[in-house]
């Protein structure tokens, strides 16, 4: 899942980096575009995660059929779901970006690449919920392999795109979206194929009645967690509006800084990814204190994962400062960001591993109510005060603070879920 993960995330890097080879304002405007691509892409994930955690159930319970009933469905449903966003989000364009507080300059480039993106976008869903349907059956190496092979795609397109190497012309930003969209499509179609070749989904389309039915199931955990995923990209817009009025050299750096967090943090996420499905086994089965000793493990390696990487990120940020920016400004601010802000990464660890194990507990509303938490009550106001008491270097302190709060709030809570579980059981033994 690291190697996968990995590999997706480069996506984002990708077209990063070489756009920034094209000048701050283009930079500034793709960073805009971080919050407002991530909501799509969440959409897919809380949909990812509603349909492994429903199919797991019926494999596990040896009914085949339904769970290849169930895959068909979501996948329907995840097109249907994505396509309405893309649609809405294609003609408010101007009218979500200005509210961003892009200025006209920056939506000239912000308009040009996200016509594009919000067409591929269509073809992200499919691929990112048949990958969950290949984990709940438990193959961790197929999907890794997809997501690898998208982000080769994308790597490899992404220059002869943007600057017209070779045969191809120069489309500037509007090439690095459409590198996506070809890496998508390719995706989408190895990836059906490749469920109804396992039979892991109906060679067909779901009659309404089935629809309605798998529709329900999967929206149960797959809404909550859409929504907890959802806020992410919400709050990172009300940060970047924050950002905004700092210049576009801030922008650019809160942009970079965003994707390289998804690089720094990409162990955490390939956990958040394979422990659910850990975690929903051994609570089907009873063994609350396995659910528990894995959860504890999870989080002790985190925190000494990530204070690792801290150090690394703060070694190195004067090179990777100098890598993304052209502006001394721009690489001044980057590697002020890389000393400061990846010291609550172990933290975020925490709070996200425990997201995803709520979910895995069948507590999909436990898992948007720490979202709420994190990101509303903790995160955003935090870290708007810091930024009008000490500017950015505020901010970024303020977000670590933040950190620290939530993770000690979500780590208890789950604490205490898992002993009402462990009474609970005992009760039921007793009775039985």
């Amino acid at each position: 899942m690291i190697m996968g993960m990995v590999m997706l995330m480069t996506f984002g890097l990708v077209d990063t980096f070489f756009v920034s080879l094209l000048g701050t304002d283009e930079l500034a405007a793709i960073s805009f575009t971080f919050p407002v691509t991530f909501t799509v892409i969440s959409l897919n994930i809380g949909l990812g995660i509603g349909t492994s955690a429903t199919i797991a159930r019926y494999l596990g319970a040896g009914n085949a059929h339904l769970a290849r009933e169930f895959g068909s469905g979501a996948l329907m449903l995840s097109f249907l779901l994505v396509g309405l966003l893309a649609v809405i989000g294609f003609f408010s364009i101007e009218p979500v970006f200005r509210l961003l507080g892009a200025s006209e300059s920056q939506l000239v480039h912000i308009r040009d690449y996200m016509h594009i993106w919000y067409v591929a976008g269509i073809f992200l869903a499919l691929p990112m919920v048949g990958n969950a349907v290949l984990r709940a059956s438990g193959d961790t190496k197929t999907p890794s392999a997809v997501m690898a092979a998208g982000g080769l795609i994308n790597a490899i397109l992404d220059p002869l795109l943007i600057f017209g190497w070779g045969p191809f012309p120069a489309l500037g930003i509007q090439g690095a979206a459409l590198a996506t969209m070809i890496a998508w499509i390719a995706g989408c179609v190895y990836i059906l194929y490749l469920l109804v070749q396992r039979g892991l989904i109906l060679p067909r389309l779901l009659t309404l009645s089935e629809f309605r039915m798998t529709s329900r199931a999967v929206l149960k955990i797959g809404l909550p967690a859409a929504g907890a995923n959802m806020l992410t990209p919400v709050a990172n817009g009300v940060l970047t509006a924050i950002v905004a009025t700092y210049g576009a050299e801030a922008v650019a750096t809160w942009g970079v800084g965003n994707r390289l967090e998804s690089i720094a943090c990409i162990v955490v996420l390939a956990l958040s990814m394979s422990l659910p499905p850990f975690i929903s086994q051994n609570f089907g089965a009873g063994r609350i204190d396995r659910v528990k000793e894995g959860y504890m493990l999870c989080m002790r390696f985190v925190m000494l994962w990530q204070f690792g990487i801290f150090l690394l990120l703060w070694l190195a940020s004067p090179l990777i400062a100098m890598t993304f920016a052209e502006e001394q400004r721009v690489a001044d601010l980057i590697q002020l960001f890389l000393m400061i802000v990846p010291l609550g990464y172990g933290l975020q660890g925490i709070i996200i591993l425990t997201n995803s194990s709520f979910n895995a507990m069948h507590k999909p509303m436990s898992a948007l109510l720490l979202s709420l938490l994190r990101l509303f009550v903790f995160f955003v106001p935090i870290s708007y005060l810091g930024s009008r008491l000490y500017a950015l270097p505020g901010m970024f302190v303020a977000g670590i603070l933040a950190n620290v709060l939530t993770a000690l709030v979500a780590f208890l809570w789950f604490k205490r879920l898992l002993e009402e579980e462990h009474q609970l059981q005992q009760a039921q033994e007793v009775a039985g």
